[in-house]
C-alpha cells in the first residue's frame, strides 16, 4: 500500500510537468512576439495561477466524479483518493515547478548579468526541471528513467518551439 504522500505523487507529476511545458512556453512565444520581460513575467504568473487553479478545479471534479460513479456502482477501489487533496498537490506543483522557467527574469530585476542571459538561463533551468520530474515520472510509471527523461525533455521542447513560432509569425502578421 502506498503511504499517503506517494498517492498523490501522479497528480503532483502531472501538475509539475504541465507547469513547466505551459510557462515555458509563454516564456518562448512571448519571446518570439519580441514582447520585453515585463510582459513575459506579467503573463507568465498570470499563466501559473489561472491555469494552475483551472488545472487544480479540472483535477477535483474529475476525482469527485470518479469516486461517485464508484459508489454508484457499487466498485470498492482500494486506491480512492481525496478530490481536494488531488487538487491541492496539482495546483503546488504546477506553480512551484512552473515557477522555474520565470526565475531567471524574476532575478534579471536585481541581477544585470542575469539580464543579458534570461532566455538561456530560463531554458536551461527550465530543462534541468524537465530531467528531475521525468526522473520521477519514471517512478511512478515504472518506466526507464533514461526513456521517461528523454521523453518529458522532447515534449517540452516541442511545445516551446510551437509557441516561440507561433509568436514569431503573430508578431510579424501583427506589425
Amino acid at each position: 500500500m502506498k503511504k499517503n504522500g506517494e498517492k498523490y505523487l501522479p497528480e503532483f507529476i502531472y501538475g509539475a510537468i504541465d507547469g513547466i511545458v505551459t510557462t515555458f512556453a509563454v516564456v518562448a512565444g512571448s519571446l518570439g512576439a519580441g514582447l520585453s520581460s515585463s510582459i513575459i513575467l506579467i503573463l507568465g504568473f498570470a499563466n501559473l495561477f489561472a491555469d494552475g487553479f483551472s488545472m487544480a478545479i479540472s483535477n477535483y471534479l474529475s476525482i469527485k466524479s470518479e469516486n461517485e460513479l464508484n459508489s454508484r456502482h457499487n466498485h470498492k477501489h482500494d486506491h480512492v483518493k481525496n478530490p481536494k487533496k488531488t487538487a491541492l498537490a496539482t495546483f503546488n506543483a504546477f506553480v512551484i515547478v512552473g515557477f522555474i522557467p520565470l526565475i531567471s527574469f524574476v532575478l534579471a530585476m536585481f541581477i544585470p548579468f542575469v539580464n543579458t542571459h534570461k532566455f538561456l538561463y530560463s531554458g536551461i533551468l527550465t530543462g534541468i526541471a524537465f530531467i528531475i520530474v521525468g526522473a520521477f515520472k519514471s517512478k511512478i510509471i515504472g518506466n526507464s528513467r533514461i526513456k521517461s527523461i528523454i521523453e518529458t525533455l522532447i515534449i517540452g521542447g516541442i511545445a516551446a518551439f510551437i509557441a516561440y513560432l507561433v509568436g514569431y509569425i503573430l508578431k510579424s502578421i501583427a506589425v
